[in-house]
């Protein structure tokens, strides 16, 4: 058995199981799943009038997350490998983008509604120009602007049609040019940027509305009978008040750091 015998032997091949079986698999239920509360969500929200920031960030909230479950779809195809070539170009210059844009989106949304509850809840009687409707309507149109805007190149730049040998799986990163590619990868850092802010805004925000509830707690114990009611009335309103932002932010923390660190791959 001569060198190259040995080297042919002991060669390792990607094992692949997990991104072509396993991520398509969960997928799909994903979507399911998340096509169905979406819609459920966006019906009922759309019913109620916006006379709050909080309702008018809800609204944007579901139609990122319903824009974003829509390319789920494509997604899982191309990582399957049961779509064609051209699929899977569709998904690297369109879906793609517009999976990850609207995902950032939503999170940001989401840091703006933690700083709503606390502008809400721990300063109650105070007059803030951020709780004023128009100006929600403002912060969330400068939202989608800002990262459909700072999307869009990629779009434009992925415009490269590379030669597709027989059975090869074509690469989002070979349809860039090098100012595609350098955009691309500038894009990435501010979404990190994103993420992690708008993580931490959103523990200072809860950790100051838990420490009013607490207080509050505190205060009804030891006031009187009536006071007491009464205090525990606002202490038993500020979940109803939690109750979303809370019940939400799991679902998409979890979903966002699990696209965060397959991104690589994926992309």
């Amino acid at each position: 058995m001569n060198m190259s015998q040995v080297n042919a032997s002991l060669k390792c091949e990607r094992d692949t199981r997990v991104t072509s079986v396993l991520f398509p698999c969960l997928y799909a239920a994903l979507f399911l799943v998340a096509f169905a509360l979406n819609s459920l969500a966006a019906w009922i929200f759309f019913q109620i009038r916006s006379t709050s920031t909080f309702v008018v960030y809800l609204k944007n909230v579901v139609v990122a997350d319903l824009l974003m479950t829509l390319t789920v779809p494509v997604k899982a195809l191309t990582d399957a490998g049961l779509g064609s070539w051209q699929l899977r170009a569709f998904h690297c210059r369109y879906s793609a983008v517009l999976f990850y844009t609207t995902m950032y989106i939503s999170i940001l949304l989401l840091g703006l509604i933690s700083l709503d509850r606390y502008l809400k809840i721990v300063h109650p009687y105070g007059k803030c120009t951020l709780q004023r409707v128009r100006v929600g309507q403002i912060l969330c149109a400068v939202v989608w602007v800002v990262m459909l805007s700072l999307a869009l190149p990629n779009v434009i730049l992925s415009n490269r049609m590379p030669q597709i040998s027989s059975g090869a799986k074509l690469r989002c990163t070979k349809m860039k040019g090098k100012m595609g590619l350098m955009w691309h990868e500038g894009f990435n850092y501010f979404c990190q940027v994103v993420f992690w802010g708008t993580l931490a805004l959103m523990v200072i925000c809860y950790t100051f509305i838990s420490r009013k509830v607490f207080e509050s707690y505190r205060a009804s114990q030891s006031s009187s009978d009536t006071a007491s009611k009464q205090t525990t009335s606002k202490v038993y309103g500020f979940p109803k008040l939690l109750a979303t932002p809370h019940f939400h932010w799991p679902q998409c923390c979890c979903w966002e750091i699990m696209l965060c660190m397959i991104k690589v791959t994926a992309y």
